[in-house]
């Protein structure tokens, strides 16, 4: 499943009312541990197609990045039921990923 770019406009849709678990990566452009932990995500959305994956660019959504009080990025939030379930701070390897759910 390729990963979705997670908005304000799609957070309700794609995050807070899936059927399956969401995991999310709040990065910006800027930020180096962000840029490796992209290919991660990609990684992830191939690996587990039992949940979504999206990416949330803090810089463009800095309303939804407050609300689930992301300090540092990368930050990794599973989702589940409209949930936080799971939080995770800083780079992760695929095997540290598949442990969150």
């Amino acid at each position: 499943m390729a990963v979705l770019e997670i908005t304000a406009e799609n957070f309700e849709k794609e995050v807070l009312s899936s059927k399956v678990p969401v995991l999310v990566d709040f990065w910006a452009t800027w930020c180096g541990p962000c840029q490796m932990q992209g290919p991660v995500i990609e990684q992830a959305a191939e690996e587990f197609p039992h949940i979504k994956v999206g990416k949330l660019n803090v810089d463009e959504q800095g309303e939804l990045s407050h609300k689930y009080g992301v300090m540092s990025i990368p930050t990794l939030i599973l989702f589940k039921d409209g949930q936080v379930a799971q939080k995770a701070v800083g780079f992760h390897s695929i095997e540290e990923i598949a442990k969150l759910f």
